[in-house]
């Protein structure tokens, strides 16, 4: 989907981080944006952002585990604007800590939002997208996705399954005749976002920014990309993690700090303020 003029993209989690910046982006590139949160204050920030910056914006707070709150999302976009051409689900949450030590509900939470928010979205959404000529979904998951993550064990199983969906879905539209309907997972590294605060950037890596990860995320689109791996150690993990020993890996993901990097996270918890360190 080359020419964005006049496509409309519904976000999700679009209030602040990755999705103000994925909405400005696609805004900046002719797009209209339909912004989503479950802070409707934030909606009415990140509206005013795209409008501001010239751009075309609409909002609707959003609590992506609420089904009803989807139905009557989707029964406004359509009376008031009409149909999305894009999908991009983006909101997410993470808990971390050692599993033991996150309660029972933070970790059902993190389910419901990271992994069930987004099949509930586009259960509601896909028949849309596949009535319309062209069209493309878009599903954020995460590098954590790809390997293990001590001390975010059910965020980053949340996002394995999110990158599984993607896939699946991906497969079945093809199956089902569908090929107009181009699917994307897109799996960064740490970005800059409050929910990554404390966290250790593994070795040979870097802390992305959130609006170079939008900038991925738009040329993705724009070439219809099945999948979007960065920064580059995150691209050769799947390879190396293919090639090499079980025992091997580990001893890799220890040597550049990734199996230790969710230690001291303290991200978006509720007194924000890092957690005593794991040893």
């Amino acid at each position: 989907m080359r020419d964005l003029n006049d496509k409309r993209v519904l976000l999700t989690g679009a209030g602040h981080g990755l999705g103000r910046e994925m909405a400005l982006a696609f805004a900046a590139a002719g797009a209209q944006v339909v912004v989503t949160d479950r802070a409707a204050d934030r909606v009415e920030q990140t509206v005013e952002a795209v409008r501001h910056a010239g751009g075309r914006a609409v909002g609707y707070p959003l609590d992506i585990t609420d089904n009803g709150m989807i139905g009557d999302v989707r029964r406004r976009l359509l009376a008031e604007h009409g149909p999305p051409d894009l999908l991009i689900n983006n909101a997410g949450i993470a808990h971390g800590g050692a599993f033991l030590d996150v309660p029972l509900e933070q970790h059902h939470a993190t389910y419901r939002v990271n992994l069930l928010g987004p099949v509930a979205v586009t259960h509601a959404f896909l028949p849309d997208l596949i009535a319309r000529p062209r069209a493309h979904l878009v599903n954020i998951a995460s590098a954590s996705g790809l390997i293990a993550l001590p001390y975010a064990t059910t965020y980053a199983s949340s996002k394995w399954g999110v990158i599984g969906f993607t896939e699946s879905i991906r497969e079945e539209l093809r199956l089902l005749g569908h090929r107009h309907v181009s699917v994307t997972v897109v799996c960064p590294s740490y970005i800059d976002t409050g929910m990554a605060a404390g966290v250790r950037v593994p070795l040979l890596s870097n802390m992305l920014r959130s609006e170079q990860v939008a900038r991925l995320v738009l040329g993705a689109v724009r070439r219809r990309r099945e999948v979007v791996l960065t920064p580059w150690l995150v691209k050769i993990t799947p390879f190396s993690r293919g090639v090499l020993p079980p025992s091997w890996f580990r001893r890799t993901c220890d040597w550049l700090g990734i199996t230790g990097s969710m230690r001291t996270w303290y991200g978006h918890n509720e007194e924000g303020k890092p957690r005593p360190e794991v040893p």
